[in-house]
């Protein structure tokens, strides 16, 4: 009885300190009221991964701005090749977005006190095409909208006018980071609509942007897609620990990432340039931002970027393909 009191005591000091306590004997942490093996962390306090201890959250995330460019005609930009499955564009805008939707809700049982938002950016979508995506948008309680690109608002600004679709595609992209400037408060998503997310990819991006930002002290960029491009030279990377994943450090990405409104303002002159001609490599500007910056990947993915099956920039290793297509499938009414 007496070991009990002073265990409890002990116990309740220990909380009031900081400290977590970990009883291997029980595989339990009695600060925490947790077994060892469940999620320990709690968000915009403390990151804990056993046996590495905490980190106190210095990067605290409040809401995340999510910018979804779709353009359901176009089977993949810039090339003559046809997607993994090899079906109408539109079927990969609904299920990346039907994707994104679940993840987004999946975190929302997590990180309650984060606010989500999405801005679907549409380029020309044919009517009944359209009508699919509201359709799905309209069977979830989540704060989402769709707008138009707006093509003649970038006509004196983007050099490329002689292709259509590179037009288009520098247009949504340059609409999609101006946005993501006058709106964003906290973090922000850029995003493709040939993406699948695993339904954790939400929770883990936000948890480990927050521990591991926290560690170095300054905001990050996130890539959610193990690239299979990344393996193709013999280059130095750093291996860092996340939330429930290990993560590179890489020097290149595509268009789809997630940083902070302050990176998007400090290099904003990069981000502006990625969208006023097809620069070599297409996202030239956005890399020469890595030279400076963190900017990090999953092992493995946490999404799967949908391109042709050859492609070096396309479908991440280790991946059930086929299941996640299949669990993302939208049953149109």
């Amino acid at each position: 009885m007496k070991k009990s009191i002073i265990k409890k005591i002990f116990i309740k000091i220990s909380k009031l300190l900081g400290f977590e306590l970990i009883d291997q004997n029980e595989f339990v942490s009695p600060t925490l009221d947790k077994k060892l093996n469940d999620d320990l962390s709690i968000i915009n306090e403390k990151s804990i991964v056993l046996p590495l201890g905490d980190v106190q959250i210095t990067k605290k995330i409040n809401s995340i701005l999510i910018v979804f460019r779709t353009n359901t005609n176009i089977e993949i930009w810039d090339q003559n090749k046809k997607r993994l499955f090899e079906l109408p564009k539109i079927e990969y805008s609904l299920r990346s977005l039907n994707s994104l939707i679940k993840s987004i809700n999946f975190s929302k049982k997590k990180y309650p006190n984060i606010k989500f938002k999405t801005i679907i950016i549409d380029d020309k979508s044919k009517n009944e095409n359209l009508l699919k995506i509201k359709n799905l948008i309209s069977k979830n309680q989540l704060d989402m909208s769709i707008i138009s690109l707006d093509h003649k608002k970038y006509l004196d600004r983007i050099k490329e006018q002689n292709n259509t679709q590179t037009f288009s595609n520098l247009a949504s992209l340059l609409q999609s980071f101006e946005i993501g400037k006058e709106q964003a408060e906290d973090l922000i998503y850029f995003v493709e609509d040939d993406y699948l997310h695993f339904e954790p990819m939400m929770e883990e991006v936000i948890a480990s942007y927050e521990r591991i930002a926290s560690q170095i002290k300054k905001d990050i960029f996130i890539c959610p897609t193990d690239y299979p491009y990344l393996y193709m030279n013999n280059e130095k990377t750093n291996i860092l620990i996340g939330n429930k994943r290990h993560w590179r450090t890489i020097n290149k990405t595509l268009c789809t990432f997630i940083t902070s409104k302050h990176l998007l303002n400090k290099y904003w002159n990069n981000f502006y340039n990625t969208c006023l001609k097809r620069n070599i490599p297409f996202e030239k500007h956005l890399n020469e931002i890595y030279k400076d910056e963190f900017c990090i990947s999953p092992l493995k993915s946490l999404s799967l970027h949908l391109t042709n099956i050859n492609s070096s920039y396309g479908l991440s290793p280790f991946i059930d393909y086929k299941k996640l297509w299949d669990e993302n499938e939208v049953i149109n009414d």
